[in-house]
């Protein structure tokens, strides 16, 4: 069969599977995403394997460190992505919610009722878990999906995908419902996304190159965010002790995901006291440092920071430092380096967290907290399909909720139009 072909006939599957889901009961849908949960636990030793396989061909892929660390699959992230799926189905189905309702003069009842998008391509790299997350949030929705995985999780992906196939068609739903495209051919990338007719979102999640790639050949809409240039505030009346923690964390504790931070901003009035030590800290951690010109006079070890440094998305152990005069100094920054995807404060000022969250323009704002918690898992929508920048039509990380849209109901009694 053609590859053009071969895609086709993916689309159409996956279409047919999302008219089945549209009307699933609640029941079957939660069935399965348990029943998935127990699978993932249950076969971890075969998942574990495959895995491995990934692993070992990573470097001849190029990844570095924290690259391979978002391939590795653990028992704790097995374990997560299974409670993930519990989590997911615990949560209220979205299908067929009334999102608003009222009754006109004239007698007519209206609602507004939440129904599934359709069909979503997901295109996505490394991260094998999302396989996982991505299926179980289209399938609570009532949504058919088509994966598409990167090379370097191909056999992660594999044998995930089995266990989820096999558990749909134990609860009565179409195996088509979650699909994983077979080849690694980019060719196929092009192919889906030509197919309007049958695909109603795509949702890129990876590096910029390929995000960048969707959004100009997709003829469906686009979920997206190009890149995670994550910047952590410290205030002048911030509790430096906090600050560290908050730093540390944001940027060393998963370095190679889109909420880590990459940007380190400090009022000047705190800069003696706060470098050092925040210095300390992040070398301990093996982050390499670079800063501005005053930056390097309370830390030697730093390298000079570039214009390119200030506006870049590491994913490694790299942060960039500048000390900022005032708030209003780190706003700015943040607007012209930044990717409107999660920024934070350190502060114990109310009136600065306050102007904070009002003018800084991204998807998600922290006070007082790392940037690691801009997460669909930490914001208690379970799992997320990814984080989109955009502001039509989801914006921050996208849950069950940003994978449904509406219809109009309309009840009436033999009105007619005068």
């Amino acid at each position: 069969m053609l590859l053009q072909d071969q895609c086709l006939q993916m689309a159409v599957s996956a279409r047919g599977a999302s008219q089945h889901l549209a009307i699933a009961g609640s029941s079957s849908k939660d069935r399965w995403l348990k029943t998935s949960a127990d699978l993932l636990v249950e076969n971890a030793l075969a998942i574990f394997e495959a895995n491995e396989r990934d692993i070992a061909a990573a470097p001849g892929y190029g990844l570095n460190a924290a690259a391979i660390d978002r391939l590795r699959l653990t028992p704790a992230r097995i374990e997560a992505a299974a409670e993930g799926m519990r989590q997911v189905a615990a949560l209220p189905d979205p299908i067929g919610r009334v999102r608003d309702g009222h009754t006109r003069p004239n007698g007519l009842r209206i609602q507004k009722i939440a129904v599934p998008l359709g069909v979503i391509f997901f295109l996505y790299e490394s991260r094998p878990n999302v396989t996982v997350d991505a299926a179980a949030l289209c399938v609570k929705s009532g949504n058919a999906v088509i994966l598409r995985g990167g090379k370097e999780a191909l056999h992660s992906n594999t044998a995930l995908h089995l266990l989820l196939s096999t558990s749909l068609e134990r609860c009565g739903l179409p195996a088509t419902a979650v699909q994983l495209v077979p080849t690694l051919d980019r060719d196929a990338v092009g192919h889906f996304l030509k197919l309007h007719e049958y695909i109603d979102l795509a949702i890129p999640r990876g590096g910029e190159s390929l995000i960048r790639r969707v959004a100009a050949e997709a003829t469906m809409p686009v979920l997206k965010h190009f890149s995670g240039n994550c910047h952590v505030y410290v205030d002048r009346l911030a509790d430096l002790a906090m600050a560290e923690r908050i730093v540390v964390n944001a940027k060393c504790q998963r370095p190679g995901v889109c909420n880590a931070a990459e940007s380190l901003l400090v009022h000047d009035e705190i800069a003696d006291l706060f470098l050092p030590a925040i210095g300390t800290a992040l070398s301990e951690k093996g982050v390499e440092l670079r800063g501005c010109t005053e930056t390097r006079k309370r830390i030697p070890t730093a390298k000079l920071a570039t214009e390119a440094d200030y506006a870049a998305e590491y994913c490694d152990l790299i942060m960039s430092i500048n000390i900022v005069p005032d708030i209003a100094a780190a706003i700015s920054h943040i607007a012209r380096y930044g990717s409107k995807h999660t920024d934070a404060i350190v502060t114990t000022d109310l009136e600065a967290a306050s102007r904070f969250t009002r003018e800084v323009d991204s998807a998600a704002v922290v006070v007082n907290a790392s940037t690691r918690f801009n997460d669909g898992f930490e914001l208690g929508l379970g799992a997320e399909i990814g984080i989109s920048t955009d502001k039509f039509h989801a914006r921050g990380p996208c849950g069950l909720e940003e994978l449904t849209s509406y219809k109009y109901v309309v009840y009436g009694n033999g009105q007619i139009r005068e």
